[in-house]
């Protein structure tokens, strides 16, 4: 629970009133205090220090102060919350640009700070600009920071550079954030905390695939479980930068921001410029806890998706370009016969999209493919008790389409530079009021004629070479994009949106502000996806990561999986199929039938439950468990990758259940066992389950199949009070 803010407390009074300002949320503590000139500085961010009062503060305030550094500034000199050059601070700065050609280091002044219900919001003038920050932190301990300058002067403003930084515990010594590829998304690397200033600079137009997710700053050896952690995401879906900072003289410090190019802000007199929330996470429990912070805020906000989430059947991987209504009516037979919730028809359904090359901004039903328009393929669809979902490439042109030979004018890359195609498209420039308006008028048509329930939002290119009005376009895109969704939204409350990026290239927390679940990769490959979701949950709860059943040989990889395989992946995600049922042996019908009731029976527990990522000493083992909040119920699975080093399977300790409680484990219903490697099973397996204390489970374990790779075991775990 939050506890509210103190009136700030006055330090040492007989000299100057400097006061304290302390945000509590979710045990975690922020502490600024005021300077007798300049910005404030962050004297605490991490574990609860608890209420501060008049008997602390003046101590606190000696206790952290600076001294004066050998071979340095001949006065101690404030790490402040938008550090420069002014201030003393020789790192990458808080806020860069120039005016006129001078460099813009702001002199602050008329400084205030006021705090209150979780907030605390700080500002100040200089001779060219206003300030005003903002510290929010919730109730479950993350901090979201945000900036906004307004040029208060006459000559323009050129911004550069405008970054949120905290400082971090000075143990920090290992450094862990993400990278990837299409496919292969998030995609961890790890390595020791070095001096200097580091930045991990992406200029891909959008999140990309190899985003940084999350910058992460650790104790030694941290782990799943284990040390005391301090990590920073920006919430926002282009060009972005995620840095940290050690030098000799200062604490460390991390931060991120929204890269801005050469003369992308300008901003004229009396304009103003916010930069994108920037989520600050400590955590005094290794990676979980991060992910816990993270899962407990996404779910308290106020638009985070409550129905519970639908098996989804998506036609991509069934069909491809190939749409015919005779095929997809049997297609929807069969997805509502084994229990799917919501059909969504991918791409090829608009004028001419016979492959990728074409048609893209042309979103009107093709007649030749659709001669009585969709709408008997959504009757049959609503007629089988299934919601319908349709594919949109909003922000997208195909250079043979309709709208790039009337609107040449609204591409935000010209052609006739030489900028190169990618998947044969280009990309609308969402900033142009006529180009914004023509696609929300061309999507609410057909959604609101169709009722549409669901709308896969794709984007499959990065954005490079983006011009607007003059200048590089990339933040006033991005923008533009934003506003299309909000605007999109208030015209069909109704309606949910997935964000698609090719795969997972536009996975952050500003997208997620205005859709209702990612498509974490366009790997269906089960085996690439256990990682994939792994670490997309490092930032996101389940409910929100789209993960399906693919087809047994992997489009992607070509590698041939069992179906109980792909099945369990996919079961701790925002749960879909995506290949051709009408095909599958009744078998495999029965299989996938079994699994989506499992699937409606459990995402009560796996949509509300804490994510436990359980280190079992064999690194070919991957075992991901969800705890229910209150402890009475686990579901765990166990997934082998690779042979292990044993011929002796290890056992599987569990945690975050009820030391003192006993539990039942058994193999979930909906699954079926696999038989594993061991000519003869542990002993328990014959029985079908065990009944023992959370405490055993916790520090003994329960020994495992030998489990052949490609194979995944789920165990279900119930207390029995």
């Amino acid at each position: 629970m939050t506890v509210l803010d103190h009136e700030p407390v006055p330090v040492d009074p007989g000299r100057s009133v400097r006061e304290l300002h302390v945000l509590r949320g979710g045990g975690v503590s922020l502490v600024l205090v005021t300077a007798e000139q300049g910005l404030p500085e962050v004297l605490h961010w991490g574990r609860d220090v608890g209420d501060l009062d008049g008997r602390d503060t003046e101590d606190l305030l000696l206790a952290l102060g600076r001294p004066v550094t050998p071979s340095g500034f001949d006065v101690p000199w404030p790490l402040t919350v938008l550090p420069t050059e002014r201030d003393g601070w020789e790192g990458r700065p808080g806020i860069a640009g120039h005016v006129d050609g001078e460099p813009l280091v702001p002199r602050w002044r008329d400084v205030e700070v006021a705090s209150g219900s979780g907030t605390a919001l700080v500002t100040a003038t200089s001779d060219t600009l206003t300030l005003a920050t903002t510290f929010t932190l919730d109730a479950a301990g993350v901090l979201r920071v945000r900036h906004a300058v307004t040029n208060a002067g006459r000559a323009a403003v050129h911004l550069q550079a405008l970054e949120a930084t905290l400082p971090v515990g000075e143990r920090a010594a290992e450094v862990l954030d993400l990278a990837g590829r299409w496919t292969r998304e998030r995609t961890p690397q790890r390595r020791a905390l070095t001096h200097g200033s580091h930045a991990r600079e992406s200029r891909r137009g959008r999140t990309g695939h190899d985003a940084a997710t999350l910058l992460v700053l650790g104790t030694p050896g941290f782990a799943d479980d284990a040390g005391e952690l301090w990590a920073v995401h920006l919430a926002w879906s282009a060009d972005s930068v995620h840095r940290y900072d050690v030098l000799a003289e200062a604490r460390p410090v991390l931060g991120a921001g929204e890269l801005l190019r050469p003369g992308e802000i300008v901003l004229a007199e009396g304009e103003t410029f916010q930069s994108p929330d920037v989520v600050f996470v400590w955590s005094g429990s290794g990676l979980d806890g991060l992910s816990d912070r993270l899962h407990d805020s996404l779910r308290a906000r106020p638009g985070h998706p409550v129905r519970p989430r639908p098996v989804v059947l998506n036609t991509w991987e069934a069909v491809y370009f190939r749409q015919e209504l005779a095929p997809l009516t049997a297609l929807a037979d069969a997805a509502a016969d084994v229990g799917v919730e919501r059909f969504v028809l991918d791409d090829g359904w608009f004028l001419g999209r016979r492959s990728d090359g074409t048609a893209l901004g042309d979103w009107r039903v093709d007649p030749t493919v659709w001669p009585d328009g969709l709408g008997p393929l959504v009757d049959h669809v609503r007629g089988l008790g299934m919601e319908f979902g349709l594919w949109f490439e909003p922000e997208m042109v195909s250079p043979v389409s309709e709208l790039a030979a009337a609107h040449p004018e609204w591409m935000l890359q010209r052609p006739d530079d030489d900028v190169r195609t990618w998947r044969n498209q280009y990309v609308l420039d969402m900033a142009e009021p006529l180009a914004r308006a023509h696609v929300l008028e061309a999507m609410s048509a057909v959604i609101g004629e169709l009722h549409v329930d669901f709308v896969k939002w794709d984007q499959n290119r990065d954005v490079v070479h983006a011009v607007h009005a003059g200048r590089a376009g990339i933040d006033a895109h991005t923008r533009g994009v934003y506003t299309l969704m909000d605007d999109l939204r208030r015209r069909h409350p109704w309606l949910e949106i997935e964000a698609c990026a090719s795969g997972g290239a536009r996975v952050d927390l500003g997208v997620l502000e205005r859709t209702d679940r990612v498509w974490a990769s366009d790997s269906n490959d089960a085996m690439e996806r256990l990682p994939i979701q792994r670490w997309t949950e490092l930032l996101l709860p389940l409910e929100l990561i789209g993960s399906h059943v693919g087809p047994e040989v992997a489009h992607t990889t070509r590698r041939h999986l069992d179906l109980d395989f792909r099945m369990a992946v996919s079961l701790f995600g925002s749960a879909g199929i995506e290949t051709d049922i009408t095909r599958l042996p009744p078998e495999d019908l029965g299989r996938l039938r079994a699994w989506t009731a499992l699937y409606r029976r459990e995402r009560g527990l796996l949509h509300t439950g804490r994510l436990r990522h359980l280190d079992l000493g064999d690194p070919g083992l991957l075992a991901t468990a969800v705890v229910g909040r209150d402890r009475s119920r686990a579901l765990v699975r166990v997934a082998r990758t690779v042979t292990g080093p044993r011929s002796l399977a290890v056992p599987l300790r569990l945690r975050g259940l009820d030391r003192s409680r006993r539990y039942r484990v058994a193999p979930v219903e909906g699954l079926t066992v696999p038989r594993g490697l061991d000519p003869v099973p542990p002993p328990w397996y014959g029985r079908g389950s065990l009944e023992l204390p959370g405490a055993v489970l916790e520090d003994v374990g329960v020994r495992l199949l030998a489990l052949a790779p490609g194979t995944a075991l789920v165990l279900e775990v119930q207390a029995l009070d």
